[in-house]
């Protein structure tokens, strides 16, 4: 398998058997890459309408706007809690939640915010659901007027952006998959997802509702048109630094292994690109580890794109990585690129040569088998010696792809086959059509 995992806990996604999403779309602030809805046409409801869009988020530092609509209607992660302004114009509407966190990125999260002016109950005219639930305690909540006309709709002459500000900055980081805008109707979280009867997470459920005159649904499918509506409105967007190659199969019926941003050590890395590139920003050891741990099972990634040789990636367990050599870290596996070595620092510590020189311009492969307690490493398709005994390593937690770099401005790309910004000269996917 690739780095593709069947998440059972709560928020991560899952494998869904009903319905299943293909594509999402990866966003970067670092290269301004957002969809935009240009002023033209006609309006929608300016009272009621409903937003529903799964998200996942790779970087969290920041404060993020992931839709916008002129200047005052904002949804946004700030950094970390969700806040959401709503303006008419002249009066604007606040509610926020500063006391629950979005700091999964190993998670897929499903937003639906339905809409409503015409309610005489205020908290009626704004309804917030995260994965099916819908939020009731605010720090603070400040709801439109009855029979408010809200800007959100006015689509005749305001611009709507998706992962980005309209008046610039503030983009999003992460993905976006299953977007849709219902013009006119305040629909129910129940009609986009539903709760897995044997595992209880909140999953996707086809959405088979209209949309109204001025609704959209973007699914993401078509890698030469990511903005293309689905809904048959043809509303659709237009691309900012956004690329055939921002397509990705990480989606929440699919969900990949991304690098943690919380989990990186000994000196904090930056993590980009849709959470695939780790960047070293300062003359030390510096890494990052993966999402998703596993225990058990067959997987497969790659590293490519390295912009330096002094370079460490493989596998480290759970319990690893709290020391400040946490390259050597007794629960570590890895290549060692700058030494043409392969160190095990479990209790054994070997350390093993392989003939093979290592190039920036190689891509590793790290086969990883949990059924047998082995890990094999390949360089440009090719096997590295034979496969190793990880038994000196088993029973200290789940194990975590790793990457490392020593020094200010090294880094590179991890493909685990959700997004990959490595050039890839002959696609594949794993045995069940995963990844790439």
């Amino acid at each position: 398998l690739n780095m593709e995992v069947l998440q059972r806990t709560a928020n991560r996604g899952s494998i869904s058997t009903g319905f299943d999403i293909n594509n999402s779309v990866k966003l970067e602030d670092d290269n301004t890459e957002y969809l935009q809805r240009p002023a033209s046409g006609s309006d929608g409801s300016r009272r009621t309408m409903t937003i529903s869009m799964w998200l996942k988020r790779t970087e969290i530092d920041d404060d993020q706007i992931f839709i916008s609509q002129g200047s005052n209607i904002r949804f946004r992660f700030k950094p970390n809690y969700f806040h959401i302004r709503l303006t008419n114009g002249s009066s604007t509407y606040e509610i926020e939640d500063e006391n629950r966190f979005f700091r999964d990125t190993s998670a897929w999260y499903h937003l639906v915010v339905a809409i409503d002016t015409t309610q005489s109950t205020a908290s009626n005219r704004v309804k917030i659901y995260w994965n099916g639930v819908q939020q009731t305690s605010f720090t603070a909540a400040n709801y439109p007027s009855q029979n408010d006309d809200l800007t959100l709709g006015n689509f005749s002459a305001t611009t709507m952006q998706l992962g980005y500000f309209v008046e610039g900055g503030y983009g999003f980081n992460g993905y976006f998959a299953e977007v849709h805008y219902v013009d006119g109707t305040q629909v129910a979280q129940t009609e986009f997802g539903e709760f897995d009867d044997d595992s209880g997470i909140w999953k996707p459920k086809e959405y088979t509702g209209g949309h109204g005159s001025e609704g959209f649904h973007l699914k993401f499918e078509d890698s030469s048109n990511l903005g293309l509506d689905s809904s048959g409105n043809s509303n659709n967007f237009n691309l900012t630094n956004i690329t055939a190659a921002d397509q990705s199969t990480d989606t929440p019926t699919n969900n990949f292994c991304t690098l943690n941003p919380l989990w990186t050590w000994t000196q904090t890395m930056g993590v980009s690109d849709g959470a695939t590139k780790v960047n070293n920003t300062v003359t030390a050891w510096g890494g990052a580890k993966g999402s998703i741990g596993v225990n058990s099972g067959k997987w497969y990634w790659e590293h490519g794109s390295f912009s330096g040789n002094d370079t460490m990636f493989g596998i480290q367990n759970q319990a690893g990585g709290g020391n400040a050599q946490a390259y050597l870290d007794a629960y570590t596996l890895a290549i060692q690129a700058n030494a043409n070595v392969i160190q095990f620092t479990d209790p054994s510590n070997r350390t093993e040569a392989f003939s093979k020189t290592f190039s920036i311009s190689d891509i590793w492969g790290v086969a990883l088998d949990l059924d047998n307690n082995t890990i094999a490493f390949y360089r440009n398709g090719s096997i590295v010696n034979s496969a190793f005994s990880i038994d000196g390593l088993i029973g200290n937690g789940e194990f975590f792809p790793f990457v490392t770099h020593y020094g200010s401005g090294l880094n590179s790309i991890v493909n685990f086959g959700g997004y990959t910004g490595i050039t890839i000269s002959s696609a594949a996917s794993d045995e069940n059509g995963y990844g790439t």
